[in-house]
């Protein structure tokens, strides 16, 4: 499970949306951001790539996990480029802001206000009401379909009627969008 859940063994960080051609998932940050994030990050002490990536998770509430693929390849650019320094301590490698790095920040604020913003934004649209309400629903609904669907064995007719159902009223819900 990433993030948090709401009930029904996802949250926020495991919602997908039609778009483009087929299923996409959510993306928190756009091309680039990263580096910004983990400056960020950095400027109020010095870590290590997994506590980079837990404190990116506490930022959004739990609502994003970055990989090891984000990160690591983000903090070696930042490192090539003289705005991080890393030092071995306790077997690990750990990385602090340089002066570069604090001043690179400082002149992309308005780029790094923009990101938070944006990801503020996001955090209150799955957060804030009634989305806990739509959450705990929706985890009532999967939850009756899987255990009826469950008990119901090889009555394979009953479960046809579950997914008519379900069909319907994903098409209700869908229909309340413009």
């Amino acid at each position: 499970m990433r993030g948090r859940a709401f009930g029904f063994g996802f949250g926020p960080g495991e919602w997908w949306w039609m778009g483009g051609k087929g299923r996409r998932r959510h993306q928190w940050f756009e091309a680039g951001d990263m580096k910004y994030v983990i400056l960020k990050v950095l400027r109020d002490k010095p870590m290590h790539g997994y506590e980079v990536m837990k404190a990116l998770e506490e930022q959004t509430h739990g609502c994003y996990r970055p990989s090891p693929g984000s990160v690591y390849p983000t903090l070696q650019w930042l490192e090539d480029e003289g705005l991080v320094k890393s030092e071995e301590v306790d077997g690990k490698k750990v990385y602090a802001i340089t002066d570069q790095g604090r001043a690179f920040l400082e002149e992309h604020r308005s780029t790094v206000d923009d990101i938070f913003g944006r990801v503020a934004e996001t955090i209150d649209r799955f957060m804030g009401e009634p989305m806990p309400e739509v959450n705990r629903s929706v985890g009532r609904v999967v939850g009756a379909a899987y255990r009826t669907a469950w008990r119901l064995g090889a009555d394979d007719a009953k479960k046809r009627k579950i997914v008519e159902i379900l069909d319907r009223a994903s098409a209700d819900i869908g229909a309340l969008t413009p």
